[in-house]
């Protein structure tokens, strides 16, 4: 019998949505819709191979959510069989350790820590209103991306700031992409034939953003982002870690305001501030040509990656996989092999011809004689959700 879920990841100013056989774990259909609260937008809805568009004005994500139903009416699959919406909620805060069933508790909740996602939280609620207005009779579950990373010890969340300023506003390490660390992390164990109770792994999970996570006995022990997303590695738009003291410092002598200071490290930084270009599909020809931002780009990143890498490597005592996931992970040879071959000394073996395989499939790129195992697997986020939002409902 077929449990199909909905899944929603509202941003801002978009909806991905998916169907997900909860049984069979096969995709139905899939959309997008964009620009929501611009001049016009667009939705893209896929169901049986066969894709169908339009455009309209949404004003905000209650349109937006009431022309999706609508698509799916009049092109299928019927959401009348739907039995659950997952909803991806980017910051749980320390409020919500798991994944949570949806009620006006919740909500109130989620508006209290929009403070800690400002950009994240707002739109990911308006989606939780919008949908449970169009479908109220099912239950609707939000999936945290920062539960994942509540097993952090305080050791590792703790930042070394005033005790009480810190409980008051909530201020620690959070980490996200937690969903994808959890997916990919029991797909490695899997992969292996690792039991996750004795299985020690790091997962860097390298897209446009781009987050790394030490994970000991299926736990996370430590992760690269913080309180928000915008800590840890060189990321597409975002510096990742930089001295504290460069926002008073920009503030002093640049004369910018804490806004654009936000703005610059989140939209301006990482490497199109380093190059000028955000995609390794248009850094690498400049690379090629000599283009010398460029070169420091990929220095700078596969350096802030390889330090990540050996810390973890310490704090763990001893690893067994390293996997990489997400676009860049699954797709950037180039990374992959610098990276690995800074880390030999530490028992990484790159085997070059799988390596430079191109695969969708879950793969090992080592030699079958490397002491630590290094996987591709790529993420399924959305897998993962159906998976977490089945559960919370039964």
């Amino acid at each position: 019998m077929s449990k199909p879920i909905l899944l929603l990841n509202c941003g801002s100013s978009s909806v991905k949505y998916q169907v997900i056989d909860a049984e069979s774990e096969a995709v139905t259909a899939t959309g997008l819709i964009q620009r929501i609260g611009e001049d016009l937008g667009t939705i893209d809805h896929t169901h049986d191979g066969n894709k169908h568009s339009d455009q309209r004005v949404y004003p905000d994500h209650k349109v937006a959510l009431a022309h999706m139903v609508a698509m799916f009416e009049q092109y299928g699959p019927s959401l009348n069989e739907v039995v659950a919406v997952g909803h991806r909620c980017v910051h749980g805060g320390e409020r919500f350790r798991e994944t949570t069933v949806i009620d006006d508790a919740v909500i109130a909740a989620l508006r209290e820590l929009i403070p800690l996602a400002p950009l994240h939280n707002p739109p990911g609620i308006a989606g939780i209103d919008a949908a449970r207005a169009e479908l109220p009779d099912v239950p609707h579950v939000a999936v945290f991306d920062t539960a994942f990373f509540s097993t952090l010890p305080a050791q590792a969340y703790s930042y070394a700031i005033d005790t009480d300023l810190a409980k008051r506003y909530g201020i620690r390490k959070y980490g996200f992409h937690g969903t994808s660390h959890s997916y990919v992390s029991r797909k490695a164990a899997e992969f292996l034939g690792k039991d996750m109770a004795s299985f020690n792994q790091i997962v860097a999970h390298l897209g446009n953003g781009a987050s790394i996570s030490a994970i000991q006995a299926g736990a996370a022990v430590d992760t690269s982002m913080g309180l928000t997303p915008l800590a840890g590695l060189v990321m597409g738009t975002r510096s990742g870690d930089v001295d504290p003291g460069l926002t008073p410092f920009l503030a002093n002598q640049a004369g910018m305001s804490i806004a654009e200071i936000d703005d610059f490290l989140n939209k301006k930084s990482g490497l199109i501030g380093l190059s000028g270009v955000n995609d390794f599909r248009d850094l690498e020809p400049m690379m090629d040509a000599g283009d010398e931002r460029a070169l420091l780009a990929m220095d700078v990143y596969v350096h802030r990656l390889i330090s990540y890498i050996g810390s973890y490597l310490a704090l763990l005592g001893h690893v067994e996989a390293l996997t990489f996931t997400a676009g860049v992970g699954e797709n950037q040879v180039m990374v992959r092999e610098r990276t690995i071959r800074a880390l030999e000394p530490f028992g990484f073996v790159l085997d070059p011809e799988a390596n430079n395989a191109r695969s969708k499939q879950a793969r090992r790129i080592s030699t079958p004689d490397s002491p630590v195992a290094v996987l591709v697997i790529p993420t399924n986020e959305e897998l993962a959700m159906a998976r977490e939002t089945v559960a919370a409902i039964n």
